[in-house]
């Protein structure tokens, strides 16, 4: 697939798709100096391609699998400038970039500061630095709420891994001990019903130790096949190995 977009200086923060390429474009005078920044927020190993052109064609920088990265130049070509962001090397996974474009000078505080030809008070100099002072304020906050994004993304899915792994854990140990009871008939009807002797107390239905395995395994809901194959020791191994490394 392939994107475009018009940009006007600023900043913007996208989702790239997989196998994607997404292209904005930026107008820039002959002469004029202009920095580009980006960081990979969310995805796979946080990287993406970037390659950007000048309206003669000439490629002004060029990189692959890059995380974060700036770039200034100084225009030689009065005319549309394009910078492509690539996932194309991704087969599965969607990234999330943030770029922040500067093109030229940034306007004074006030549109008649570059006429005043005499002093400024002091109020005029407290504005000016107050002003200066906020722009630094909002460079930080960008910069802390990219940083917040990303460790948020990364946290997330460090949890899902960590809880997918638990499960499938889980459910390993649970089949190893089943293969113990049953090989040795001790316990056999606890561990193929679930239930002990006696009233079990209010509440939500339990899932059954044998029905939890016999989803995990693939099996359905028909102990027989288990009850069966846990008899061979090399068999059950077999199913319980297989099983773990397909991650079901």
């Amino acid at each position: 697939m392939f994107a475009v977009q018009a940009v006007f200086g600023g900043e913007l923060t996208f989702e790239l798709p997989d196998n994607d390429r997404m292209c904005f474009y930026e107008n820039v005078d002959k002469g004029v100096q202009a920095t580009l920044e980006f960081q990979v927020i969310t995805g796979g190993n946080y990287d993406v391609d970037l390659e950007l052109t000048a309206p003669n064609g000439q490629v002004l920088y060029k990189d692959i699998k890059k995380q974060y990265d700036s770039f200034t130049w100084t225009a030689q070509y009065q005319g549309i400038h394009t910078f492509c962001f690539s996932n194309e090397f991704s087969t599965f996974t969607h990234k999330v970039v943030y770029f922040d474009i500067e093109v030229g000078d940034e306007k004074p505080a006030v549109e008649e500061m570059g006429e005043h030809h005499t002093a400024m008070t002091l109020m005029e100099t407290s504005s000016v630095n107050v002003f200066e002072s906020l722009k630094s304020v909002i460079d930080y906050q960008t910069h802390h709420r990219l940083r917040e994004a990303q460790g948020r993304g990364f946290a997330e899915d460090l949890n899902e891994r960590v809880l997918y792994w638990s499960v499938r854990t889980k459910r390993k140990r649970q089949a190893t001990f089943l293969g113990h009871v049953m090989r040795s008939g001790k316990l056999e009807h606890l561990v193929t019903t679930g239930k002990f002797a006696g009233k079990r107390s209010r509440g939500r239905q339990r899932e059954k130790i044998m029905d939890g395995l016999a989803t995990w395994l693939g099996t359905g809901k028909v102990p027989d096949i288990i009850l069966a194959a846990v008899k061979d020791r090399g068999l059950w191994k077999d199913m319980i190995a297989n099983t773990y490394k397909q991650g079901t």
